[in-house]
């Protein structure tokens, strides 16, 4: 996809490594190797800030387009990060079955992570 393709490209030029990018019409996946000088916040920020930027400048979207806020994050062991590559190159076939917030519900439940209460409802439907 071409905003995927994008997002990678102006990685690398900022020097942040994503593995993976991969998503489907209200999200985006990414699997970053992160450096010890970087944050996850400054690179989220980076990445999004720009993405939004070329987005709109390139009129992918009728309406003016912005990522929300909110963004959720977590560390991948070594031994689960082919598992998380198939799990993002699988996305379009993925959210057939299952939309975002039921994704997001059933990731928090599985990993018991807190619970942001609007979170989900803005991701499933903005």
């Amino acid at each position: 996809m071409k905003v995927w393709d994008h997002i990678r490209e102006n990685g690398k030029k900022k020097d942040i490594i994503i593995d993976h990018i991969s998503g489907h019409s209200d999200h985006c996946h990414c699997l970053i190797s992160l450096k010890e000088n970087q944050m996850v916040y400054k690179v989220v920020q980076l990445l999004k800030g720009e993405s939004s930027y070329w987005i709109n400048k390139e009129k992918i979207t009728k309406d003016k387009f912005e990522w929300q806020d909110e963004y959720f994050a977590v560390s991948v062991s070594e031994s689960k990060i082919n598992l998380v590559r198939r799990y993002i190159q699988n996305q379009e076939i993925h959210h057939q079955k299952k939309t975002f917030a039921e994704e997001y519900d059933e990731f928090i439940e599985k990993y018991g992570f807190q619970v942001f209460p609007d979170f989900p409802a803005k991701a499933g439907g903005n």
